[in-house]
């Protein structure tokens, strides 16, 4: 299996509890020791689409661009969001909801936009409606580690720096741990999900660099990409156009880094019509260019130093502002 995912910082909840230090190594025994600590909690579940805002906010995204055509179906939308009403989350994750939307916006409906794409997608890629209910809360919770990343490095305009890309990176593991620790699963597929979106299929991705091979992080993963692509961001002024966005999306496919099917299906739902995803081919000529001062540079594999661990201590726990 290799070598376990070690921490390069602390993981910590919105209420100041470190519930792994940096350092360790995210092994089965140490993620078993984090569930068995868990079952004592009680953590009460609401349904996502009765808490706060989230409904309205995600019929919102919903209707305007980038995601306005994909959704102008009426009966797949209702589809759709007849699957997001089935959805329950501890009281806890519901609450990093609340953090973002007061403290980082963007990444409030990134995540948003993300779960209602990839709900979308899975709907054409996953036939089995059985199988699509067990995976969907994977896709509601993906970026949830970002709690554990300071407000200034993920609302930061200008290119980051060497450190705080691997500060960004760690959001991939810690909400692994999250995760983890809420749902008393470390196999539960949103951990999973928020572990290895990141990954990609030829093993380019981190923080494990391993070859990504579970077709519903692959759709989160596209998603994720799509939406950061398409989507305002603080680091450019403007988004990539449409067709830019697919373009990057199909170069990454071309270059093995996402399956082809899964870009498709992204292309299908922005057809008119919403034609089969297998009867989606794309061209790998490219017809747009990327939006002025996109200062984005994606983040860095995290690797441990013990001297950052030493600088974290200090400085409280995730969703400091």
């Amino acid at each position: 299996m290799g070598t376990p995912l070690q921490l390069c910082y602390p993981v910590t909840t919105l209420d100041g509890k470190e519930l792994l230090p940096a350092g360790v190594f995210l092994s089965e025994e140490t993620m078993d020791d984090l569930v068995h600590s868990a079952r004592a909690e009680a953590f009460p579940a609401m349904k996502l689409m009765e808490y706060e805002s989230v409904a309205a906010d995600l019929r919102s995204i919903c209707e305007s661009p980038p995601y306005h055509r994909m959704f102008s179906d009426v009966a797949r939308r209702d589809e759709v969001f007849q699957a997001m009403q089935r959805v329950e989350l501890a009281r806890p994750l519901l609450e990093i909801y609340s953090y973002f939307k007061l403290h980082d916006p963007y990444t409030y409906l990134h995540i948003l936009s993300v779960f209602a794409l990839s709900i979308l997608l899975a709907r054409e890629l996953v036939k089995d409606p059985a199988e699509r209910a067990l995976e969907l809360a994977a896709a509601t919770s993906h970026d949830f580690g970002k709690i554990c990343v300071p407000p200034s490095i993920l609302k930061k305009t200008t290119p980051l720096e060497e450190w705080e890309r691997q500060r960004l990176s760690h959001h991939a593991a810690a909400g692994y741990v999250l995760l983890s620790y809420y749902l008393k699963d470390h196999r539960h597929p949103a951990a999973i999900t928020a572990r290895d979106h990141h990954e990609r299929i030829d093993g380019s991705g981190y923080p494990r660099g391993i070859l990504l091979d579970n077709r519903f992080v692959e759709i989160v993963a596209v998603g994720d990409i799509f939406d950061a692509l398409a989507s305002s961001r603080p680091y450019r002024q403007s988004s990539f156009d449409l067709r830019g966005a697919l373009e990057e999306i199909t170069q990454q496919a071309g270059q093995g880094k996402i399956h082809a099917d899964v870009v498709r299906a992204l292309i299908s739902c922005n057809r008119e019509g919403h034609p089969p995803y297998e009867t989606c081919n794309f061209s790998s000529e490219l017809r747009s260019r990327p939006p002025e001062d996109n200062h984005y540079c994606g983040a860095a594999p995290c690797h441990f130093d013990p001297q950052c661990a030493l600088e974290e201590e200090g400085e409280g726990g995730g969703g400091k502002a």
